[in-house]
């Protein structure tokens, strides 16, 4: 696998554990604690744009 598939691996894990934070902190009911996962799922998402971009940097286009 070239490094910009494990990055776009990586990037996809990240992407999926904000989105679990985030449906966790939709179940939540102390407000404090629901900010802080929503937070820290954003950070993961930004995070991830930076590692592989927004989707599908694994794919390596054929010629």
């Amino acid at each position: 696998m070239s490094v910009a598939g494990e990055s776009g691996g990586r990037a996809q894990q990240m992407r999926q554990q904000a989105q679990e934070m985030e449906k966790a902190a939709e179940r939540v009911t102390d407000p404090d604690e629901r900010q802080r996962l929503k937070e820290k799922a954003r950070r993961l998402k930004e995070q991830s744009e930076q590692q592989g971009g927004t989707g599908g940097g694994d794919i390596e286009p054929m010629v």
